[in-house]
């Protein structure tokens, strides 16, 4: 297996030359859905900002672990942060209502991890016009009105999952290459709506589809629609060699990914399948629990990668159950994002960061650059 480290700058939301200082007042802080970091240290000369925080949720360690950067990030700075987010990723009226409240707070800027890229929209062009910077992180908002994200914090998604193909396919491919007749590949994703799983699914889908193609074999790309309509020179689903089945839960949780999970993994050609966060991968698991299928080749079973990390993840690698798996940097992401705003609001320039990601397996996930992302 190979480690992939991407270091690529995104784009979209570059901002060029020193940008003008923040406008917003120091803000209260918060209420019973919202986890407040206190200020810590000294300011370092750029004045007392207040920043607020919109994540995605609350229910995974990735976002836990992204707090802790930003909790860093307030000790090294001095300034205040109020963290809020829904209870459940799926809860995008929640997030955009949290959104709202926190441009009427009047911060000095707003760090967001968007769940639905379109649904932000009318709340960012509100924040554009009360002139508080906002910068995204872990997604970015590639419609956003034009100067309204001063920059975006994150993962090169697409290339992110890429990797987890790259790494599942030498896996599986004699399986490919001398099976009798069509066997399947499932993947597993959070949703349709945000802009990093979206990436995500799609690199997988794509790079696999590209390794596939290349050792003679045909593929179609079915399931959900969303997925389905973004592959170019999609295959037919009675004829072709591989099929590679797309599921999105209902919501966004364990169980009801798990039960996408259990669909395809009961399907007697399956013989590898992808959770693309680590919701999925964790319903991946879950589904496992009762079936028993997962294992280190298709011969004896099938072969399952995630993302993400988190103990249960961490654990199913560590054990074989999963044969590896892909790992972002939330806390480097939780911290740069609160360094971009400061720096925005200190009238430095500020641009679009891509942070690592990693494959680890087994073998490599006790590595010096790999360990310090794999959070439980």
């Amino acid at each position: 297996m190979k480690k992939k480290v991407l270091a690529v700058l995104l784009g979209g939301c570059m901002v060029a030359g020193l940008l003008a200082g923040c406008g917003g007042d120091e803000a209260a802080t918060t209420g019973d859905d919202a986890a407040t970091t206190e200020e810590g240290g000294e300011s370092s000369g750029g004045g007392d900002y207040h920043f607020e925080v919109v994540v995605k949720s609350f229910q995974s360690t990735y976002w836990q672990a992204a707090i802790q950067g930003i909790d860093a990030a307030v000790e090294e700075l001095g300034v205040t942060v109020n963290t809020t987010g829904p209870n459940a990723e799926s809860d995008i009226a929640d997030q955009v209502n949290m959104l709202n409240n926190a441009i009427s707070q009047a911060p000095d800027g707003i760090a967001l991890a968007a769940n639905d890229q379109s649904a932000v929209l009318d709340s960012l062009q509100d924040a554009l016009d009360a002139e508080i910077p906002v910068v995204c992180f872990d997604t970015g908002v590639p419609d956003a009105p034009e100067g309204s994200v001063i920059a975006t914090i994150a993962t090169d998604n697409e290339a992110a999952g890429a990797v987890a193909a790259e790494n599942m396919y030498p896996v599986i491919k004699d399986a490919i290459a001398n099976a009798s007749g069509q066997v399947r590949i499932g993947e597993v994703n959070q949703d349709a709506t945000s802009a990093n799983i979206s990436g995500r699914g799609m690199g997988f889908i794509n790079k696999m589809k590209e390794l596939i193609e290349a050792d003679g074999k045909t593929v179609a790309v079915i399931g959900n629609q969303f997925y389905v309509d973004q592959v170019e020179n999609n295959g037919d689903e009675g004829s072709a060699d591989v099929i590679i089945e797309v599921a999105v839960p209902a919501q966004t949780t364990v169980e009801l990914s798990a039960t996408e999970a259990s669909n395809i993994m009961n399907k007697e050609d399956t013989i590898a399948i992808f959770g693309s966060n680590q919701v999925t991968a964790e319903g991946v698991l879950t589904a496992n629990s009762n079936l028993n299928v997962l294992a280190a080749t298709p011969d004896e079973g099938i072969v399952g990668v995630g993302f993400d990390a988190g103990a249960t993840l961490k654990a199913a690698v560590a054990d074989g159950t999963l044969v590896g798996a892909v790992t972002q940097a939330p806390v480097d992401q939780g911290n740069l994002a609160i360094h971009a705003l400061y720096d925005y609001c200190e009238g430095n320039e500020v641009s679009d960061i891509a942070t690592d990601s990693y494959w680890y397996d087994a073998s490599n996930m006790e590595e010096a650059d790999i360990a310090p992302n794999l959070y439980d």
